[in-house]
């Protein structure tokens, strides 16, 4: 009798400068399923083989070499067509109209709640 091949955890890529918060939404997601590669800046990121396969980017509006804004499009341009959800401390209407026009699925204020990251992740 064969076992059959485990079923593929969505991925998701996350960028987020601050260590604690990183962490803490890294192990979040893992609990909930999904496969997490995470940076602590974009560059680091956009070098990561695995971007373009991620299905999914959260990633914080500020970094310390850059913003997600840049991110998403560097990493649009080279392709990717995954699910973002942007995350900031300080939100605001003029940066949740410049997210939706890059291409961000949802903007979400920090500190994260937990269902509301799953439900812009799930859409």
């Amino acid at each position: 009798m064969t076992t059959p091949p485990p079923a593929r955890r969505p991925s998701v890529l996350l960028v987020e400068d601050d260590d604690g918060v990183r962490r803490s939404t890294q192990l979040l997601l893992h609990g909930q399923g999904y496969q997490v590669r995470a940076h602590s800046v974009a560059k680091a990121s956009l070098a990561d083989p695995a971007a373009m396969t991620a299905d999914y980017l959260v990633a914080d509006y500020y970094l310390p070499d850059g913003d997600g804004i840049a991110l998403l499009r560097a990493l649009k341009t080279r392709g990717w067509t995954g699910r973002a959800v942007l995350m900031t401390g300080y939100p605001s209407p003029a940066l949740t109209a410049q997210a939706e026009a890059t291409g961000y699925a949802a903007l979400l204020e920090k500190p994260l709640r937990t269902h509301e990251l799953l439900d812009a992740l799930g859409g």
